[in-house]
């Protein structure tokens, strides 16, 4: 419940919603019952944190117990947070408005690379020091996993515990060995180094970085009784894994407002560019009875009127066509549109198609990455411009009218002959719907290129290479624009300079920790938002911290590099990446999971298991 000295500055600020807590399937708990409080803070505003999907299922499973309460917090916004800091408010749980530095723990999500910044700007809002080796006592502990913790050196001096890879079981270990910690009256070094022995569980304090004359790592030494190699954490049997049954029902519309259902996790694809195709291997699937009761259940408690399936390749779900009839058979009665994310122009069925025509049209949605086929081997899409245009004439035969389709830029082997060729794969997408004789009369069609810039990462194929420079970029956006000749092909793209600071924290090392916080003591923050970031401060912080962001971002790397994250194991072997990198170099493509097993490793984290089924 938000206290009278926040409520005071809510007639201020442009959206109260976001700081005032209170929705439908909130959590409200008695402090004086719990033993363990956690804040879970998502570093980016209330909009796009309530919509993901971590949050929820984490929120709601730490809220099962009876001795602990999770809550959410949000990075407030710029004027929010003036107010904040002019009237001496902390950062509160929006549960119960309670000053988090007060807190058991605070952890954090690392979803994307940008959001460093406001995970420092965060913890001073509370009232706390930046860096770890400040807060001395075994309360608050911060903590963090997420996608980014796969390479978390960057973010090593902030956060005590990094949790690495899946966190429905490895958040009630720790929570558990907290609370034997906290009633022993334990310091946060015993803590920590006993925590340090629950796989997935990564304590930097407890390795030493050694480095090279040319910036390389020389090598990486483990301490007390710390793991050597830190093995991420996956669950098993996603048919009995924890799901929330409620979700929070925001009072403000956010980005994903919806009900949103998990239905697989890993990709059976193996994109060389693609570090989620990677690091949430292997593929383990929910069975499409499981997925139907949950998503009944989530849309009886939120009253949502949509639906989203949640994975990273829809329609590779092996139970899709057993699935969308048992949904719909409900959701359509109700009402209740279902939307189907990622899907794949390769095997876009006659069946699925006739099955989302019951529902509300939007548009569709497809990523042939690269705009020749060269490049498309290269990088391993396994797509082919005839299954896009086969796909593309699907679609408007039953009724669509607007295609998306996402590409990236800057990929490794690419000339401008692959940029001209996105614009010529657009064109035939075009023509595509001009030779259907049933289109709707008097409607055009249009279609979005939306370019991305590639940014190698950690535990991919493609983390040795070199990212493009800005003025490389540059060039090729400017010769994409060039090579549109029509105005029913819209063109938008990632700026160079974003890219670029994605590319070093991605790849960085434990030197950039100086870099992160120095950039925010000028003032950076919300760094993904266009309208806050700051390019000439983060040059400053790198320039008087002697580091070259080019090394991180520019430069390739050889194999027998030592990287940042050789210390994590994902299940990826390290030598089936290096030969995936010396095969996109040859053109030559690697079938995906269900064709054929291509032994990368994963599943020896999971018992040899893998529900690829090849």
């Amino acid at each position: 419940m938000i206290k009278k000295q926040q409520e005071k500055l809510l007639k201020f600020v442009q959206k109260p919603a976001r700081y005032i807590g209170g929705e439908v399937n909130s959590v409200v708990k008695d402090p004086s019952k719990v033993k363990f409080r956690y804040a879970f803070c998502f570093p980016d505003n209330y909009e796009i944190g309530m919509s993901h999907l971590g949050m929820k299922i984490l929120y709601s499973l730490v809220n099962e117990r009876e001795d602990s309460w999770c809550e959410r917090v949000f990075a407030p916004w710029e004027d929010m947070e003036r107010l904040m800091r002019e009237n001496d408010v902390l950062l509160y749980g929006l549960e119960s408005g309670d000053n988090i530095r007060d807190f058991d723990m605070i952890g954090f999500t690392l979803q994307y690379e940008l959001s460093y910044t406001n995970i420092l700007n965060m913890l001073d809002l509370a009232g706390l020091p930046v860096r770890s080796a400040d807060r001395h006592g075994l309360t608050p502990l911060v903590v963090a996993g997420g996608p980014c913790a796969c390479n978390p050196e960057p973010l090593s001096a902030f956060i005590d515990l990094f949790m690495l890879g899946e966190g429905e079981e490895l958040t009630n270990e720790l929570i558990d060995l907290f609370l034997k910690h906290k009633q022993a009256g334990s310091s946060k070094e015993e803590f920590l180094k006993e925590a340090a022995e629950i796989q997935g569980v990564y304590v930097p304090s407890l390795y030493d970085v050694s480095y090279n004359g040319d910036g390389t790592i020389k090598e990486v030494k483990n301490r007390d009784n710390a793991p050597k190699t830190v093995k991420k954490r996956i669950i098993s049997d996603m048919n009995s894994v924890y799901y929330p049954d409620k979700f929070v029902v925001p009072f403000i519309d956010i980005v994903h407002d919806r009900v949103v259902s998990e239905i697989f996790r890993g990709c059976i694809r193996g994109c060389r560019f693609c570090q989620a195709g990677f690091i949430y291997r292997p593929i383990r699937e929910k069975s499409s009875d499981v997925i139907n009761a949950q998503t009944k259940a989530l849309c009886d408690s939120t009253g949502y009127d949509e639906i989203s399936l949640c994975s990273l390749s829809t329609s590779d779900y092996s139970e899709i066509d057993k699935l969308i009839p048992k949904m719909f058979g409900w959701a359509l009665e109700r009402k209740i549109n279902v939307s189907l994310p990622s899907l794949r122009v390769d095997n876009f069925s006659d069946e699925l198609m006739q099955e989302l025509q019951k529902v509300r049209r939007s548009g569709l949605t497809f990523a042939p990455e690269a705009g020749t086929q060269r490049l498309r081997d290269a990088i391993n899409k396994n797509v082919t411009e005839d299954e896009v245009i086969r796909t593309a004439e699907k679609a408007f035969k039953g009724g669509w009218t607007a295609v998306k389709l996402y590409f990236m830029m800057g990929l490794p082997t690419e000339t401008l002959d692959d940029i001209e060729g996105i614009a010529n794969l657009a064109q035939e997408v075009v023509n595509t719907y001009y030779k259907n004789p049933d289109r709707p009369k008097g409607k055009g069609v249009t279609v979005n290129i939306s370019v991305a810039s590639f940014v190698p990462k950690p535990f991919t194929p493609f983390q040795w290479e070199a990212q493009d420079t800005g003025e490389m970029l540059g060039q090729k956006q400017k010769h994409l624009l060039q090579s549109v000749k029509t105005h029913k092909i819209q063109v938008s793209y990632h700026e160079t300079p974003t890219s670029l600071l994605e590319g070093v924290l991605a790849r960085g090392d434990r030197k950039l920790c100086s870099v992160i916080e120095s950039a925010w003591r000028k003032g950076c923050k919300f760094d993904s938002w266009d309208e806050f970031f700051d390019f000439s401060k983060w040059s400053e912080a790198f320039s008087e911290c002697g580091i070259d962001p080019g090394f991180y971002a520019n430069r390739k790397r050889s194999f027998d590099e030592i990287l940042p994250w050789d210390m994590f194991d994902y299940g990826i072997r390290r030598k089936f990446l290096e030969e995936e990198n010396l095969k996109a170099y040859k053109n030559e493509t690697t079938p995906n999971c269900r064709e054929k097993c291509s032994a990368c490793g994963a599943a020896k984290l999971n018992g040899g298991k893998c529900d690829a089924k090849c």
